[in-house]
């Protein structure tokens, strides 16, 4: 195994077939083999070790999966006219179908799409089915969300029997045959480029990106793919005169944090490849959150207030499960010109009652219903900690502890009879504007 190894090591140029996994002599367009186009080469194939898999439109490729009959046609997951795309088939997308866009918006593009909601439980268990098979490959899986994850397979030579390269196509090749459905892989010796690597060529793809070629690589980049640039930030260093990362390459770590604060020096290490952080296996939540988008825009109290208090117990429920609290809780509103307003306000202690999460949100919601129409309405908490630091007893407001109390009796008479055996005033026969919130995979 060792002599194979050093083999491959090597003989860079030695690349392989990603379909049979044949070892290639020549540098032949075509496999060796089986004759094959997709091939894999790179000088430093075989030294690297860390890697981001992503599942190609997942949740449309599990639809697809169980219903052939939608093999050939687009596929829109989502919700109804009012909702979100949540993810779109690869045909879809080429009618200009994208994640997040509004349902109405993609039917326009994609008129004849066939339209299906999230099964959720669904496709967690698929997702299930593929984390487990990452594990396999190596202990070091860090989840990013249900159909993506970093891994690093350094080390792993002596278990496989193969470099992470070859570790890796097997895989794909595995995932495929048994789940039926494909992910795309993107290899390189740090988590930044692993993931820019593995946007390349989906459906069904597998690049590279090494240590030697990085900076030029990344000098003819938008600074968009930069993680933590989105639309606002691009906005401001164009501005600035900058819109490719070869123009941050020039610019010294201490003019741009004086220009961008902290981010200035995320920007100075990842325009030049650098990136030092490690893959952590349990990867923890930053929040924990519910959201609707309504069949029509609301904005009374009298509408908005019973679906805040459906999606606080929603939040509260989540915590309770998972065994944390939060400390901050977070409302955020949807305008009905697609404008985002996120409210937020820090405990004294950290909360997991749907109660305290309700009120909080309450005020919150109180000072934006000023005749404004809303089409979403979310409610969420961050700042997570253990829920044994959670809702001292509250000795000073009465009202609250007996509220506190209440829902105790609330939980355990749901957990016995179901989530509909009690509702409270604010929820009973009231809210029904609303449809369940809509996951985005991208």
């Amino acid at each position: 195994m060792f002599a194979f190894m050093g083999l491959l090591v090597n003989n860079p140029d030695h690349g392989f077939c990603r379909d049979c996994l044949t070892l290639q002599r020549t540098v032949a367009p075509r496999c060796e083999a089986c004759g094959s186009p997709r091939l894999l080469r790179h000088p430093e194939l075989y030294r690297l070790h860390i890697a981001h898999v992503d599942c190609d439109a997942f949740y449309a490729a599990v639809e697809k999966r169980d219903d052939p009959t939608l093999r050939d046609r687009p596929v829109i997951i989502g919700g109804g006219k009012r909702g979100v795309v949540s993810t779109a088939c690869y045909i879809a997308r080429i009618r200009g179908v994208r994640s997040a866009m509004p349902m109405f918006k993609a039917l326009e593009a994609c008129p004849e799409a066939v339209v299906i909601k999230p099964n959720m439980e669904k496709y967690a268990r698929v997702g299930r089915q593929v984390r487990e098979m990452m594990r396999a490959l190596t202990p070091l899986v860090e989840p990013l969300s249900i159909d993506e994850a970093f891994l690093d397979l350094a080390g792993t030579e002596k278990l496989h029997g193969l470099p992470p390269a070859l570790v890796l196509a097997r895989f794909a090749a595995d995932v495929e045959r048994d789940i039926g459905i494909t992910v795309s892989v993107g290899l390189s010796y740090c988590k930044f480029l692993a993931k820019v690597a593995s946007d390349f060529r989906k459906p069904r793809g597998f690049s590279v990106i090494g240590e030697a070629e990085a900076v030029d690589f990344l000098a003819e980049q938008p600074v968009t793919l930069i993680w933590g640039v989105g639309k606002a930030f691009a906005a401001t260093l164009e501005r600035d005169g900058i819109r490719r990362i070869g123009q941050l390459q020039r610019l010294d770590r201490a003019d741009l944090m004086r220009r961008y604060g902290t981010m200035g020096d995320r920007l100075h290490s990842l325009s030049r490849g650098i990136d030092h952080r490690t893959i952590h296996p349990d990867h923890e939540a930053k929040s924990v959150s519910a959201e609707t988008t309504f069949d029509t825009d609301l904005a009374t109290p009298a509408e908005l207030v019973p679906v805040l208090r459906a999606l606080s117990e929603k939040v509260s429920a989540r915590l309770k499960k998972a065994g944390i609290a939060g400390r901050t809780v977070v409302l955020k509103l949807k305008t009905q010109d697609f404008r985002i307003r996120t409210r937020n306000r820090q405990l004294g202690d950290p909360t997991r009652l749907a109660d305290r999460i309700f009120q909080t949100g309450l005020q919150l919601l109180e000072k934006e219903t000023d005749g404004t129409k809303y089409r979403l309405l979310g409610i969420g908490v961050s700042d997570l900690t253990d829920a044994g630091r959670a809702d001292p007893p509250d000795l000073v407001d009465v009202r609250a502890r007996k509220r506190a109390l209440a829902e105790g009796a609330i939980d355990m008479l749901r957990e016995k009879f179901g989530r509909a055996a009690v509702e409270t005033g604010y929820t009973f026969g009231k809210g029904r504007n609303a449809h369940p919130p809509e996951p985005v995979d991208d």
